[in-house]
C-alpha cells in the first residue's frame, strides 16, 4: 500500500510538472487570442510600462525619462530584479517573461508550503492541481507583470506568519514579515489591501498567546513602515516625489453620478471573479458562505464551520480576494488580471474546504466528495483549455513589432523614435526608442515639443485629444499598418510619420479645432 501510494503521488507530481512547465514554452507568443480575457490591457503595455527602467537603463543608458512615465520611481522591484536578468540575457521579452514564469514556479511551491502546514499532503497537491491547470493564470503568469512577484511576497509572509507559534524568534520572524509586505507595496501598491490577510494570519496563528500575537503584529507592521518610509525619503531626496505622486494619480479612475455607485462597482467586482473560473471561484464562494452561516447558525452541531473559518490559511485566503474585490470597487475599474492573485487563494478556500469537509462529522463528508467532484472537473476542463493554448501559440504582436522596427529602420532619417501608448512594449520586444502618448507628468505638447518623435503609433483608431496634442506641432501621414492580437477594438497597430509644421509653427488649441483631420494630413482610420 506504501509503495502504491508513493507511486500514485509520483504519477501526480509529473502530471503537475507537465503543466507547470507548459508556462515556460514559446515565451515570444502572443497573449492567447480568443480567451475570455480579450479586452486585457495588459497584453500590449503592461510588460513593458513596468519594466519600462530596466529596459531603457540597458539600451538607452538612462532609466528615468523627464516628463514620461516612469512607474519605477513607485514600484521599484519587478524593474530591479529585470535591470539584474538583462545583464545576463540582454533585453528581450522572451526574458522578462521567463522571470514571470520563475515566480509562478515559486509561487506553486510556496503555495504547497502553505497548505502543508496546514493539511495532508493530497490537499496542497489539489491545490497546485488546480492552480497549474489554470488557463486563466497559464495567460497571466506568463506575462512579465506585477502580479506574479506580487503573489510570491504575500506566500512568502504568509508561510512565515502561520508558522509563529513554531519558530523561537518571532521578533525576528515578524520583522521580515513587515519587509516583505514593504517589498509588497514597492511592487505593487494594491499590495496595501492584503494587509488584513497578513493581519489576520498573524493574530490567528498566535490567538492562543494574545499578548505575543499583537507584539508580532505591530513588529510587523513598525518594520514595514520604516522599510516603506526609507524608500519614498530616498524619491524626495533625489526630486522624483513628482513621478510617484503621479503613478496615484494616473490610477484613479472617474466614478459614476450616481450616489449608489459604490453597490454597482461592487456587483461588477464580484462578477468579475468569474473570469479566474467559472467552477472554481463559485464554488469557493459557496464554501465560504456555508461556512460563515454553518457556524452562526449550526454551530452547536458541528464543528467544522468554525474550525475551517478560524483557520488562519482559510481566513487570510478570505481577506485576501475580499481585499482585491474592495480595490477593484473602489477604482470601479476591475481588469482580469488584477484576479490573478486572487485565484490562488480561491483555489487554496476550495483544496482546504474540500480536505476539511471529508474529515467532518455526519454529511459534510458528502459535501466534501461534492467538492473534490466540481474540482475534478475543473482540472478536466481547464487542462484541456490550458493545453489547447500552450499547443497553438500565435506570434503576431512580436511580428508587427519587428516589422515596425525594420520600417523604422529604413525610413527613420537618424530619428526613430516613436510616440505610442504601447511604446514600452515595443521597446521591450523590438527596441525601439520611444516614449508614451497617453501618460506622463508632461502633458502631451510640451513632451513632444521636448522630445520631438519622428513617429506616431496607435491601435485602430486615433483619440481625437491625442490627435489635438500632436497637432500643435506636427501633421500625421499614415504610412504602414500591422495586424496583431484578437480585440476587435485593438488589432491593427497603425504607424504614423509625424511632420513638424512649417518654420517651427506652434499651433494653439484654443484658436484652432485640432481633434479632426486637418490639410496636410494622410489619415485613413476613425477619428473616434
Amino acid at each position: 500500500m506504501k509503495s502504491t501510494r508513493r507511486w500514485a503521488y509520483a504519477a501526480w507530481l509529473v502530471l503537475i510538472g507537465a503543466f507547470a512547465l507548459l508556462h515556460a514554452l514559446n515565451l515570444r507568443a502572443d497573449f492567447p487570442n480568443h480567451s475570455p480575457w480579450i479586452s486585457d490591457w495588459a497584453k500590449y503595455t503592461d510588460e513593458g510600462w513596468y519594466g519600462n527602467a530596466a529596459i531603457r537603463a540597458h539600451l538607452f543608458d538612462r532609466w528615468h525619462l523627464p516628463g514620461d512615465f516612469n512607474p519605477a520611481v513607485a514600484l521599484p522591484v519587478w524593474p530591479f530584479l529585470e535591470w539584474l536578468l538583462f545583464f545576463v540575457t540582454g533585453v528581450t521579452i522572451q526574458a522578462a517573461r521567463g522571470l514571470a514564469v520563475a515566480v509562478f514556479f515559486v509561487n506553486l511551491l510556496l503555495s504547497y508550503l502553505l497548505l502543508r502546514a496546514r493539511g495532508p499532503r493530497w490537499m496542497a497537491l489539489l491545490a497546485l492541481t488546480l492552480l497549474a491547470t489554470s488557463p486563466f493564470l497559464y495567460c497571466f503568469s506568463r506575462l512579465a507583470i506585477l502580479e506574479p512577484l506580487l503573489t510570491a511576497l504575500t506566500l512568502a509572509a504568509l508561510n512565515l506568519a502561520v508558522r509563529l507559534p513554531q519558530i523561537r524568534r518571532r521578533g525576528l520572524a515578524s520583522i521580515v514579515i513587515g519587509l516583505l509586505f514593504a517589498l509588497m507595496l514597492l511592487t505593487k501598491t494594491t499590495g496595501l489591501f492584503l494587509l488584513p490577510a497578513l493581519a489576520w494570519a498573524i493574530l490567528l496563528a498566535l490567538w492562543k498567546e494574545r499578548a505575543s500575537a499583537l507584539r508580532c503584529a505591530l513588529i510587523a507592521l513598525a518594520s514595514a513602515a520604516v522599510a516603506y518610509g526609507i524608500w519614498v525619503s530616498l524619491v524626495i531626496r533625489l526630486g522624483l516625489w513628482t513621478d510617484y505622486k503621479y503613478l496615484f494619480r494616473v490610477n484613479s479612475y472617474p466614478k459614476p453620478a450616481q450616489w449608489y455607485w459604490p453597490l454597482l462597482s461592487l456587483w461588477w467586482s464580484v462578477h468579475g471573479c468569474l473570469w479566474m473560473d467559472r467552477i472554481l471561484a463559485p464554488l469557493a464562494g459557496l464554501l465560504a458562505v456555508c461556512a460563515i452561516v454553518g457556524a452562526t447558525a449550526y454551530a452547536r452541531k458541528s464543528a467544522w464551520p468554525r474550525t475551517f473559518l478560524l483557520d488562519p490559511v482559510v481566513g487570510a485566503s478570505l481577506w485576501a480576494v475580499a481585499g482585491c474585490v474592495f480595490f477593484m470597487a473602489y477604482q470601479n475599474h476591475p481588469q482580469p488580471r488584477y484576479y490573478a492573485l486572487a485565484a490562488f487563494f480561491c483555489v487554496f478556500l476550495v483544496a482546504k474546504g474540500a480536505g476539511d469537509l471529508l474529515g467532518a462529522e455526519g454529511f459534510l463528508p458528502g459535501m466534501g466528495a461534492c467538492a473534490l467532484v466540481a474540482a475534478a472537473i475543473a482540472v478536466a476542463v481547464n487542462g484541456l483549455w490550458t493545453l489547447n493554448f500552450a499547443t497553438h501559440p500565435q506570434f503576431t504582436f512580436v511580428d508587427a513589432a519587428g516589422r515596425l522596427s525594420a520600417f523604422l529602420d529604413h525610413h527613420s532619417n537618424g530619428n526613430r523614435l516613436l510616440l505610442s501608448i504601447s511604446s514600452d512594449e515595443l521597446s521591450l520586444i523590438a527596441h525601439v526608442p520611444a516614449i508614451c502618448d497617453d501618460f506622463g507628468t508632461q502633458d502631451l505638447p510640451e513632451k513632444i515639443g521636448d522630445y520631438k518623435p519622428a513617429w506616431f503609433a496607435t491601435w485602430n483608431d486615433i483619440d481625437p485629444g491625442t490627435l489635438q496634442d500632436i497637432h500643435t506641432r506636427y501633421s500625421l501621414e499614415q504610412v504602414a499598418s500591422f495586424r496583431a492580437f484578437d480585440d476587435p477594438d485593438r488589432n491593427v497597430l497603425v504607424l504614423f510619420k509625424l511632420h513638424p509644421l512649417p518654420n517651427g509653427q506652434v499651433r494653439d488649441p484654443e484658436t484652432q479645432n485640432l481633434n479632426v483631420e486637418l490639410p496636410g494630413d494622410t489619415i485613413y482610420i476613425d477619428v473616434d
